[in-house]
């Protein structure tokens, strides 16, 4: 008896050690804001309760807020790093980043951002605050305990800038008024790392999960959407009560928006008198898809543009559900404002009605908006795997929508069939950009801090492509089905919780049977290269052997295809002895598993019992997945 309660025991403590593992602690917040802009001054005071809650073990002796608009400001950190890197000439262009340039430099006082804080307070007791340009750093009169709440009481005023980045006003290119992301004092994430207040420098992000009550209090001409559920959506109507209404008339001269977001990191908002809204309901008790953009008289084909959108996404997402995980949240918006694309909480801005924008910035509810790694010190796990999952669901759309029109086509529908089976070109742009940067004198380990990479083309080839590449990549080496449920249970597990590069490699582990540390090591924290070639053949006594050469300084396992004359093949796979297990098979073929070819060794060779002579062509991974940065010398045709 006494050895069956000691072996429950056990079993008990090691599901708790198994569940514990992804139940990193989590500080809180609860903010309510409400503001009141003035959208001539383009200005707006606001009022702030936050409600911080650490969960941490840690006395908290200060706290730092961020204070996005101050970083359009002439001369600010912003300013001058994208002057700097525009003198960097990138193939005869300025490094800087395009949207950016030095339009901060210009901006008048009036056109310029700020955030100034009026008054705070802990618990009623004011403290003292000191600005550092886009941080704010409170040094509390009274540490806050661990397990244990206080209450932020914040009188704040800002000025709404010119859009340059992201936020602001006046967007030049899309012509909406006000982009508001980034637009109130913030408080920075603390975790285990410590406190976290990046300067807002060029990019990335990183915020603390919590709720949301935001009434904004506006010119009654406006339309708004943004994070969240409107709570007093029958006030309002505008689609908001029932689709297709019309906007309620008020007789005051300001109209209230109320809007509530929970379980988020950040919240977005933007607005325009000339918004059209289309509305979207997914069935069996799904989000409701919101679409805002800017109504242009007489242009049908914007309307439809921004129509396609609304149906994509409903067709999309049962797709993006399956392959990433259940979209969690009442709602999803797609708002035009913004300069591109970017993403928030339950909504994203967009410059147009670009798909491929669409999808990517949608991706990104899953891979920052759930998962919250800190973009910063792990851009290619929220940008890189948003790429990824992005490529997929375009993949996907284009032959969903490719079906419906030749419904009647049963020969080509077959033929999509058959095409299906093979590897998808989804990721070619992905890996065309690795290449390009790998080949350059630009590339610099996945590891860089976002706003420390020497070059905006070493972060954006890093951060997206190779990011991208690691995921497709990490299918090659666990095989695509594996790699697939290692993305589903990563978000099982870390959803909510953010995970970083070390958690994500333990869920592939655990998935997979393999060892993947060393994976992660080679392809994130150095720049080392992939190269495999076919070095030479012959025939001993009867057997003939083919010996494989690594050239680059990064090992994988291989995959080897032999084809003979007589239209037979043969599979090779060449485990790598640090992943101490084997990939199962990836289709029906069967296959010839060799011994591990251990890391230190520089060539390994391969026996097969065919006469040398009957051998036609051979082929270091014919599925192109691993990022061989030339592929020149991975097969070989012969012609006997």
């Amino acid at each position: 008896m006494k050895k069956i309660f000691v072996l429950m025991l056990l079993f008990i403590i090691g599901n708790i050690t198994l569940v514990a593992q992804a139940d990193r602690w989590q500080q809180r917040v609860k903010y309510t804001m409400t503001v009141d802009v003035d959208d001539v001054s383009n200005q707006f005071t606001g009022k702030q309760k936050l409600v911080y809650t650490n969960n941490s073990p840690d006395v908290l002796k200060r706290v730092f807020y961020h204070l996005y608009f101050n970083a359009f400001q002439p001369n600010s950190s912003m300013d001058v790093r994208s002057r700097e890197l525009g003198k960097t000439l990138v193939n005869g262009r300025p490094d800087w980043d395009g949207r950016v340039k030095d339009r901060i430099s210009k901006l008048t006082p009036a056109e310029i951002g700020y955030q100034k804080i009026i008054s705070l307070k802990m618990n009623g007791i004011a403290q003292p605050f000191k600005y550092h340009e886009t941080i704010l750093q409170v040094n509390l009169t009274k540490p806050i305990a661990p397990k244990s709440s206080v209450v932020f009481d914040m009188e704040f005023e800002a000025q709404i800038p010119l859009q340059v980045r992201r936020s602001g006003r006046d967007n030049p290119t899309t012509g909406v008024r006000y982009s508001m992301s980034q637009w109130y004092p913030k408080l920075c994430e603390y975790d285990y790392e410590g406190w976290h207040p990046t300067p807002y420098v060029a990019r990335e992000f990183y915020g603390v999960w919590g709720d949301f009550d935001v009434t904004i209090n506006i010119d009654k001409n406006y339309k708004l959407g943004g994070s969240g559920i409107l709570v007093n959506a029958a006030e309002i109507g505008w689609g908001y009560d029932v689709a297709g209404s019309e906007l309620k008339p008020t007789a005051k001269p300001k109209r209230s928006w109320h809007f509530v977001a929970n379980n988020v990191h950040d919240f977005m908002w933007a607005a325009d008198p000339e918004y059209k809204h289309l509305v979207r309901k997914m069935p069996n008790g799904g989000p409701v898809l919101n679409v805002l953009y800017k109504y242009k008289e007489n242009d049908a084909a914007n309307d439809e543009a921004w129509e396609t959108v609304a149906n994509a996404a409903v067709t999309v997402l049962p797709f993006m559900e399956s392959k990433f995980g259940k979209y969690p949240y009442p709602q999803y918006s797609f708002i035009h404002g913004g300069d591109g694309g970017m993403e928030y909480p339950m909504g994203t801005l967009l410059s147009g009605p670009s798909l491929g924008t669409v999808f990517h910035e949608w991706m990104h509810s899953w891979y920052q908006m759930m998962l919250g790694t800190n973009e910063s010190l792990y851009a290619w796990m929220d940008e890189g795997f948003t790429e990824f999952a992005s490529d997929l669901v375009e993949g996907y759309y284009r032959e969903k929508v490719t079906r419906v029109k030749n419904a009647s086509n049963p020969a080509f529908i077959k033929s999509l069939d058959s095409a299906a089976a093979l590897l998808p070109l989804e990721h070619y742009n992905n890996y065309r950009a690795y290449y390009f940067i790998a080949r350059s004198d630009w590339e610099e380990p996945l590891t860089t801090h976002a706003d420390h990479f020497n070059t905006n083309v070493g972060y954006s080839n890093a951060a997206y492509s190779k990011g991208a590449v690691f995921l497709e990549q990490l299918g090659y080496i666990t095989s695509a089905a594996t790699r697939d449920k290692i993305l589903l249970e990563y978000y099982k597990q870390w959803h909510f919780k953010h995970p970083n590069a070390a958690d994500f490699i333990q869920i592939a582990e655990n998935v997979s049977g393999l060892k993947l540390d060393w994976y992660k090591e080679y392809w994130c924290s150095t720049t080392k290269k992939i190269d495999y070639s076919i070095d030479s053949l012959w025939e001993e006594n009867g057997i003939s052997k083919i010996r494989l050469r690594r050239i680059g300084q990064m090992p994988m396992p291989i995959d080897l295809q032999l084809t003979f004359k007589d239209g037979t093949t043969e599979q090779h796979y060449i485990p790598l002895n640090l992943m101490f297990g084997e990939k199962p098979a990836e289709d029906k073929a069967p296959r010839i598993v060799d011994g591990e070819w251990r890391w230190t060794h520089p060539t390994y060779t391969i026996e097969f019992k065919r006469r040398l002579m009957d051998i036609k062509k051979i082929e270091i991974d014919p599925t192109k997945r691993m990022a061989d940065v030339d592929q020149k010398n991975n097969m070989l045709e012969l012609h006997w």
